[in-house]
């Protein structure tokens, strides 16, 4: 019987191993609830239906989540203890300013004033140090004020787009959802002349370069050429001084009326009823035209997918840019160059290069998510096109595959413009925002927004967009503000 003694007695340890082993789980799972707080049911091993490979694992990261709050109230201590040493330093020295002795009070108030600055950079430093997804804010140096300037008044619908000329005398232009356009003076706001040659909704409108010619695309699959002849009226008297101004953060201007529908500022200007030049090959809505450099030749850009370069003193079409998979959203050349942009609702824009007679090349920019609603040149070799998917991106003509800098905005953007001189960029969203930035994608400004639910666009010496017009501080350039009526916004035919 030595035999099953030996036996027995192995069984005997093996069991009393077991249970210890058992209470020790059951003391160290104890021991790990009372510090984190755990539910007892899910901790102590007899309750618990998981191995204990699982729970010695979920006890280890429980250890460490406790281990880093440990560390996180450790690193907010010593960050109020520099608060009160900086605190006790700033009420050390500051005991005098410019010879006067600072009461208690205002040591105090100044002592608080200074805690709550440094306690939000603490955080916001903390902040940005500690999480996972970090995102750089760029502080401007300087905040431009916007000031009403001018209205434009005279359109029956909405307007897509406006424009000024590039030549003496300087007028502004206007194309509208009411099927015509319009020429005022910048300076007192009159219209100058309409055009109603269109039977469609007029989608834009570009300046010749040297010629008083205007290029204007519709709705009706069509852009005409038509000439016109005006004379500017004397400038009215400077208007009050104290109109409101609006700051970068202010949430809206005072509104004006909307005119009665009588009061036609239009009706008494001259009108202008047939083009010079009509051209006609696209098969959908032309909804943008612009001249390339030189004035003899011009680019639309339509919904039927295509944009066609047409000549304009023959109106015969010289080539027709197809590639693009859905419709066409704007269309721009180049100021300088025999270069053209294209862009559509398939997420893309095309640099289309016609400095070679005989053959033109194309590249195709991919970087958005979503419609891209314009591409517009800048100085240099840039691009900068906006976007559906909320982000404004310039681009080196040189290099394609990806932007050089990207703007990341709250709305949709609309057609955007920029003045090249001072390399800022006006960006119109559908919430109503006209936000203005530098190159670098700074924010400047915003200009003043009517409190009526409209869309909005902005642009500078020829882009989108529509009166008043606001001058952007004293050494800023003056950018037109859209203003869409949506009760009124249709489809651009």
């Amino acid at each position: 019987m030595p035999t099953e003694s030996g036996s027995c007695s192995a069984a005997r340890q093996a069991k009393q191993k077991r249970k210890s082993h058992s209470l020790s789980i059951r003391r160290t799972n104890s021991s790990e609830q009372e510090r984190t707080g755990l539910p007892r049911d899910m901790l102590e091993g007899q309750d618990s239906k998981l191995p204990s490979s699982v729970r010695s694992t979920l006890l280890e990261l429980f250890g460490q989540i406790e281990r880093e709050f440990e560390n996180l109230y450790i690193e907010n201590l010593e960050l109020r203890r520099e608060v009160e040493t900086l605190n006790e330093r700033l009420a050390a020295e500051g005991q005098a300013i410019d010879g006067a002795e600072l009461s208690k009070g205002q040591l105090k108030t100044k002592a608080s004033h200074s805690t709550s600055q440094l306690s939000q950079k603490l955080k916001t430093t903390y902040k940005a140090s500690t999480s996972k997804i970090v995102s750089s804010f760029k502080t401007t140096t300087s905040r431009a004020v916007c000031q009403l300037v001018k209205e434009y008044i005279g359109h029956r619908d909405g307007i897509w787009d406006v424009s000024v000329a590039r030549t003496q005398p300087v007028v502004l232009g206007t194309a509208s959802a009411d099927h015509t356009a319009l020429l005022w003076s910048i300076e007192t706001g009159r219209s100058l002349a309409k055009y109603t040659g269109h039977v469609g909704s007029v989608n834009s409108i570009k300046f010749h370069p040297s010629e008083q010619l205007a290029l204007t695309a519709s709705g009706d699959q069509t852009a005409h050429v038509w000439r016109y002849a005006v004379q500017l009226p004397a400038p009215q008297p400077a208007a009050d001084s104290s109109q409101q101004l609006c700051g970068e953060d202010e949430v809206e201007c005072s509104d004006k009326d909307e005119p009665d529908a009588d009061a036609d500022a239009s009706s008494d200007c001259p009108t202008i009823r047939a083009p010079l030049t009509s051209l006609k090959s696209h098969q959908g809505v032309v909804i943008a035209a612009d001249w390339l450099v030189g004035g003899k030749q011009a680019v639309t850009a339509s919904w039927d997918r295509t944009a066609n370069l047409y000549d304009v003193e023959t109106s015969e079409l010289v080539h027709s840019l197809t590639g693009h998979d859905q419709e066409l959203t704007h269309c721009c050349t180049h100021p300088t160059q025999r270069l053209v942009v294209t862009s559509s609702r398939d997420t893309t824009f095309r640099l289309w290069d016609f400095r070679d007679p005989s053959i033109h090349s194309v590249n195709v920019f991919q970087g958005h998510t979503d419609t891209v609603t314009s591409a517009v040149f800048t100085v240099g070799d840039n691009v900068v096109s906006g976007s559906d998917d909320r982000t404004v991106k310039v681009w080196d003509l040189k290099n394609m595959r990806s932007p050089i800098a990207t703007i990341r905005t709250d709305s949709a953007i609309n057609r955007i413009n920029v003045c090249v001189g001072q390399k800022i960029i006006a960006l119109p969203h559908d919430n109503r925002q006209v936000r203005l930035f530098d190159m670098s994608g700074v924010r400047l400004a915003r200009l003043p927004r009517s409190s009526r639910q409209v869309r909005a666009g902005a642009a500078y010496a020829g882009g989108w967009g529509r009166g008043p017009l606001s001058d952007v501080g004293s050494s800023q350039p003056a950018w037109l503000c859209s203003v869409l009526q949506e009760p009124l916004l249709k489809e651009r035919s």
